[in-house]
């Protein structure tokens, strides 16, 4: 029996059909390494990591790798879109309506209950994005002070 090692980003995106950059390299290991990324928080680590890159190229590159299911784009209301690293488990997010942290939680109960719809209308839904509002520790501390 032999142990699968895992792979590199690099085998990553050339599974996923998309061709191997140094930008898609720092593109990938940055929005995995970072939680809940802005597109301007994004360019500027991978800025540090190898020099300069376009803003224009962060967002192609970040479209692509959504696209490819590699990276998970978030849009909550009101708010730039956010980049993610975990992808495919149907998870959700809470968002602070004051300061805009944003927090990962799972399906409340079992087998991804929120995947039943009241009324499909003849959908066949295969991925449910819920968020939920309200205010962050911090804040609702803030608040009540």
């Amino acid at each position: 029996m032999t142990a699968s090692r895992p792979s590199t980003t690099a085998e990553e995106l050339r599974g996923a059909g998309l061709r191997v950059t140094a930008a898609r390299v720092a593109l990938l290991d940055t929005v995995r390494q970072g939680g809940h990324l802005d597109v301007e928080t994004v360019a500027a680590e991978v800025r540090r990591r190898i020099g300069h890159v376009s803003l224009q190229a962060v967002y192609e590159g970040l479209n692509a790798l959504s696209a490819a299911g590699l990276v998970r784009r978030i849009a909550p209301a009101g708010g730039a879109a956010l980049y993610e690293g975990r992808v495919g488990d149907n998870h959700h997010h809470l968002v602070c309506r004051s300061c805009g942290v944003v927090a990962d939680v799972d399906c409340a109960v079992g087998e991804a209950p929120c995947l039943t719809a009241s009324d499909g209308h003849g959908f066949e839904v295969d991925e449910a994005e819920v968020v939920y509002w309200g205010l962050c520790p911090g804040c609702s501390t803030s608040r009540s002070a």
